[in-house]
């Protein structure tokens, strides 16, 4: 029998190279924690001016409104921000839009300087259009993601991004005490720490290496095209329908995202909610709260990904963790003046629906490609953008007429969210995910 050679013009030492390298494990890509840094100072630089908000709307009638009203600003211009953000990180990478967003923060926090309301409102619209970027972060993260640690990564995003929720009230928190800051003046201090975190952002996105590798650009038209579709919700929902012919289960995932957003907006309705209700807490107080909240967030966040997303079925955990979370979110609002009360929930938040959104994120990677990947993030951020625009208006609303109203509507809207991933089409299988129930 004649033997043949499978590897004629190979040395055996370069064979014996490769298995050598195949061997040895894969190295880290360095620009993961890169990735996660640039997020955290992000989070810090919005988190450290929370506690000190109320300041900017002092003087103004009903400010727990007007607070509620530049929320809205901020998240509401996402609606159109996101989408051309995440078509743009498709053409040209993802290192532009870094650039771009930290500049864009930088600049919107210069214009916190003067303690100013109408500065105010002009920091949340120039700062909410940049912060569209957090589809391009999702899309990096899943670029230089394998498989097998999708969930993982994306889990410690959620888990980096309340470290900064911990981080930016702490710093406001030790600044404003070390310094002995007088009353009056804590606006002020807080917003020059900001710009000096946003300025080293802007830094950092330069460092970054790029992730996306398959780029061609995006025409002048294009972009113009994408414009105006964003800035219309029923051509979102159009193109939302055409991405689920071709990827089945996405128009789900975000449906379910967009009743958790509208759910979520209670984060933002905290600071009204805790210094201008019963409680009446201080920007420590505040800063306090929020040490509590992010650090316990932190940590189970870290397990939760780590160890258990990828080994149970992440549809059923929604389910159960909404349906756990309902509850908590009604009783916020019965709580009166008692702190200790308000830290119990929070405990109980941290376990139950504080750890949807990462899963929702993992479901959704899952379904993206290379070349679409920015877009359908972009989509989902900007149906996410629509909800927080919708949900603040109402949770500012309600909040004019009694301030434990809001938490009634937080709640009907997550019981919403266990309601769309408990629903599953009958005849389709039963996978780990929300996305088999569209």
């Amino acid at each position: 029998m004649r033997q043949v050679n499978l590897t004629p013009d190979i040395p055996a030492g370069a064979i014996a190279q490769s298995l050598y390298l195949c061997a040895m494990p894969a190295p880290k890509d360095r620009r993961l924690p890169h990735i996660y840094l640039i997020i955290l100072i992000d989070v810090i630089v919005g988190a450290a001016i929370g506690p000190v908000m109320p300041e900017f709307v002092r003087g103004l009638p009903q400010p727990q409104l007007w607070l509620s009203v530049g929320t809205g600003l901020f998240l509401g211009v996402q609606l159109f921000s996101a989408p051309v953000l995440g078509r743009l990180s498709d053409g040209y990478g993802r290192r532009p839009i870094f650039i771009l967003s930290a500049v864009g923060t930088l600049l919107a926090n210069g214009l916190l300087l003067p303690v100013r309301a109408g500065l105010f409102f002009a920091n949340r619209v120039s700062d909410g259009l940049t912060n569209g970027m957090y589809s391009t972060v999702r899309s990096a993260l899943t670029d230089i993601s394998p498989p097998e640690k999708l969930f993982k990564n994306l889990g410690i995003e959620g888990a980096i991004i309340s470290l900064g929720f911990v981080l930016g009230p702490m710093a406001s928190g030790v600044l404003l005490t070390l310094l002995q800051v007088a009353p009056g003046q804590e606006a002020a201090y807080v917003v020059r720490l900001a710009v000096v975190l946003a300025a080293l952002n802007v830094v950092l996105s330069v460092l970054l290496r790029e992730t996306h590798t398959r780029r061609n650009g995006v025409r002048g038209a294009e972009l113009r095209t994408e414009l105006a579709l964003a800035l219309n919700p029923l051509t979102l929902w159009a193109r939302l329908r055409e991405k689920e012919t071709t990827t089945p289960g996405i128009r789900r995932i975000v449906l379910t995202q967009v009743a958790l957003t509208l759910s979520t907006g209670y984060y933002f309705y905290f600071v009204p909610f805790i210094s201008q209700g019963p409680m009446h807490l201080d920007a420590r107080g505040i800063s306090y709260f929020f040490m509590f909240f992010g650090a316990l967030s932190i940590v189970l966040n870290y397990v939760f990904y780590t160890y258990l997303a990828d080994r149970i079925n992440q549809r059923k955990a929604i389910v159960w963790l909404a349906a756990l979370g309902v509850p908590v979110l009604a009783a916020y609002g019965l709580v009166g003046t008692s702190v200790v009360a308000l830290y119990a929930l929070v405990v109980i938040d941290c376990f139950t629906l504080s750890l949807i959104q990462g899963l929702l994120e993992g479901l959704l990677a899952q379904r993206t490609t290379d070349a679409d990947r920015g877009e359908i993030f972009g989509l989902n951020q900007a149906f996410q953008g629509l909800a927080s625009f919708t949900t603040t208006l109402v949770f500012g609303a309600l909040s004019v007429l009694d301030l434990r109203l809001p938490w009634a509507w937080f709640a009907l809207c997550l019981a919403a969210v266990a309601v769309l991933a408990a629903w599953r089409v009958p005849g389709q299988p039963a996978k780990n995910g929300v996305a088999e129930a569209h």
